[in-house]
């Protein structure tokens, strides 16, 4: 049996999720501003939720793609208000499209992947941890990089949603010390 981190559990999705994405470093802007999204959706839900409907987030919000997102008006919000296959949440689809108007302000200004990542200076964090218990909800750099993105227009991206993205695009490596992944991410940095 593989010893890896215990909130993934058994579930396939879970488990390939886990050991194939959670922890690698990511650095296209567009798929840091999808999973930044997904993790905002997340919000008072559990992940796995988020991962099975991932493909029709992905259908109704035009692949992330925040330059047709930030286009998006109140016919677009209705149309997503009414699909069964997301999380119908007024305040988060709307977060989204204005989160989308905000990521191409950065995008133009310095590039939204470049933003992120020079708040660990270019390299992933590498943590320690042995137990569940020691891995933060949140941490200081996540509410300094929280702080920054709403100064920068952005929303449903507290410290907690902030340190989670962190976490699952590889800008902090939070894999458990004893998980093969550990190793392997790190490698990655």
């Amino acid at each position: 049996m593989v010893d890896r981190c215990p909130w993934c559990g058994t579930d396939p999705l879970y488990v390939a999720y886990h050991d194939t994405e959670w922890g690698v470093p990511e650095r296209d802007g567009r798929a840091l501003y999808e999973k930044l999204m997904l993790d905002g959706f997340q919000a008072g839900l559990a992940w796995i939720t988020i991962l099975r409907k991932r493909d029709a987030f992905r259908a109704r919000f035009e692949g992330f793609e925040p330059h047709r997102l930030a286009r998006w008006g109140e016919a677009e919000v209705t149309a997503a208000l009414a699909d069964a296959g997301i999380v119908r949440h007024r305040g988060k689809i709307e977060a989204a499209i204005g989160n989308a108007r905000a990521w191409l302000d950065i995008e133009a200004d310095q590039g939204f992947s470049r933003f992120l990542w020079d708040y660990v200076d270019g390299r992933p964090l590498q943590n320690d941890f042995a137990s569940m218990g020691e891995v933060p909800a949140e941490t200081p750099l996540s509410r300094e990089v929280s702080k920054a993105l709403k100064a920068k227009g952005f929303r449903f991206c507290g410290p907690t949603i902030v340190y989670a993205f962190m976490q699952a695009t590889g800008l902090v490596n939070d894999h458990l010390t004893d998980c093969p992944r550990h190793k392997a991410v790190a490698a990655m940095g």
